[in-house]
């Protein structure tokens, strides 16, 4: 057999397949990990720079320092489930208390006052962030480890990790749709009163909307469906220079996203079932933070999977940022209304360009091996961001909507991938150290993908201001600032994906040798 084929289904160990339903619920959870990992990384920038004008260094130097903290809170998560032993299992009851207080905390983030200094809002953003993140890190580490445990088998990992992929597109529409919902115009002149007004008309007009564009869509009238993403959900865009109450309507809506996070941990806790926990986990030898975490990091598959996702994440963390800075200034023109009206639509194509992208990269999973699924994933990704310069263009302004949907098109396949190799690199550990320490290894995944992630934040703030962006021109934005914003949107992603490449093709572990793996441990410690 092919190193690069996949396995033969009747060459594959027996093994129940997850219900349809375990997967479902499992991909909720994709809400929590997204909505409290980047949500704010991305808002923050509408909120703190475009609204209340605080320096661009400012915010990336916030968000850089509380990965700081990360360093503590995810391995001390990690190893805390790993080592926990409860009637109710190891890591479902982190994801609930998590949930709980991640939800509770969200609003607090964006209580502040307009008016205050730079430097009052720079420590309003450290410190609540940091706060905020340690709930994250209670949720997120645990729900990761256990998406590993759900199955053993190496084409179910693929399948488990679709579904997961494409709810996570559907729940990214809250993320893209945030600033559309906090810059709307019935929050011109708002005041606390006039919420449940303004929530009840926003909702009502959302509703009739989305009942449209069904009907459009099962009726197959692909032209009215597209016309009505002019006014994505009955949001209508005025010409940039309303006074909106952001304040306030932020508030209210990560109290309502808070909400939502709370529900799908209670879904999550009571949904789901340890699958490792009776047979592997329960009588295993609890082992200290230090050793744990340095045993993950020296097994070479995962190091190899680290690097292919660092510079993966690297590249690609400048997109959301640049891409919306792109939006509104170069494509609208300044008009921050409009363009965030647009990056509401370009949510919406994201989001079913993201739905559909884990089916069609799981097909060619069943195909292939994973590997040669990962490389075709990222050529591709390559020559969508190549596409953008031409993309993004005033002139047919939808254009920049179909390039979202392509960036998720990619983005939904490589983490799909990277979840189910990820996987796989864990059996691979348990069988070279004995032990299963799924924690550790979410942890320090974690840990690298927000490493790439901040310094991206980062080197996008510092960026900005080095191409002469200054938020308080407007529309008036230098041509070379303009040049260099969509600039950097092409070329550095195209950077990242051309380093991940050279460590994709170096991952050793193949469909052959995880049938080896497999076949190994149930052989030492009998089927989970």
């Amino acid at each position: 057999m092919s190193p690069t084929s996949p396995l033969p289904e009747s060459d594959m160990p027996s093994t129940q397949s997850v219900s349809l339903r375990t997967k479902i619920i499992y991909g909720l959870g994709s809400g929590n990990d997204m909505w409290g990992n980047w949500f704010y990384v991305s808002f923050v920038w509408l909120f703190f720079n475009q609204y209340l004008g605080v320096s661009p260094s400012l915010i990336s130097t916030a968000l850089s320092l509380r990965l700081l903290w990360d360093a503590i809170t995810d391995p001390v998560f990690g190893w805390w489930s790993d080592n926990t032993r409860t009637r109710f299992g190891r890591r479902r009851p982190f994801i609930l208390v998590g949930s709980i207080l991640s939800g509770l905390f969200l609003p607090v983030l964006f209580m502040v006052e307009v008016g205050a200094s730079d430097t009052q809002y720079f420590w309003w953003m450290l410190i609540t962030s940091i706060v905020f993140m340690a709930f994250v890190s209670c949720f997120n580490m645990p729900y990761n480890s256990l998406g590993a445990e759900l199955s053993p088998d190496y084409a179910e990992r693929n399948s488990i990790y679709k579904y997961k992929g494409s709810i996570q597109k559907v729940m990214e529409v809250a993320s893209f749709g945030a600033g559309a919902f906090v810059t709307a115009l019935n929050w011109e002149g708002a005041t606390a009163s006039d919420i449940p007004q303004v929530v009840g008309n926003i909702f009502s007009t959302g509703f009739a909307w989305t009942t449209s564009l069904l009907g459009n869509l099962f009726t197959f009238n692909f032209a009215a469906a597209w016309a009505a993403l002019e006014t994505p959900f009955g949001l209508q865009t005025g010409d940039g220079t309303e006074e909106i109450n952001i304040v306030l309507s932020a508030r209210v809506y990560t109290s309502m996203l808070g909400a939502v996070m709370i529900c799908i941990g209670f879904i999550l806790f009571f949904g789901l079932k340890e699958r490792y926990y009776e047979t592997v986990n329960k009588n295993q030898a609890r082992t200290k933070i230090i050793a744990s975490i340095w045993g993950a990091l020296r097994c070479r598959p995962f190091r190899v999977q680290l690097s292919m996702g660092l510079a993966y994440s690297l590249g690609l963390s400048m997109v959301g940022t640049l891409g919306f800075y792109t939006t509104v200034y170069f494509v609208s023109g300044g008009n921050r209304t409009e363009g965030n009206l647009f990056n509401l639509k370009m949510g919406i194509v994201g989001m079913l360009f993201g739905f559909i992208g884990p089916m069609i990269w799981g097909l060619l999973a069943s195909k292939f091996d994973k590997k040669r699924v990962i490389l075709i994933i990222q050529f591709f990704g390559i020559a969508v961001f190549i596409a953008t310069w031409w993309l993004y263009t005033p002139e047919i302004k939808m254009l920049q909507v179909l390039a979202t949907g392509f960036i998720a098109l990619t983005q939904a396949g490589f983490w799909m991938m990277y979840g189910s190799i990820g996987a796989d690199v864990i059996d691979y550990d348990e069988l070279e150290s004995g032990v299963r320490r799924e924690g550790a290894f979410s942890a320090c995944g974690s840990y690298i993908m927000k490493i790439g992630m901040i310094l991206g934040t980062f080197i996008t703030g510092v960026a900005l201001e080095r191409t002469g962006f200054d938020a308080e021109l407007g529309g008036d934005q230098p041509d070379s600032a303009i040049f260099w914003i969509r600039f950097l949107l092409a070329a550095v992603p195209i950077a990242g994906l051309v380093v991940s490449l050279f460590f994709i093709v170096r991952f050793p572990l193949t469909a052959d040798k995880m049938r080896e793996i497999r076949t190994q441990l149930e052989d030492r410690r009998g089927t989970v």
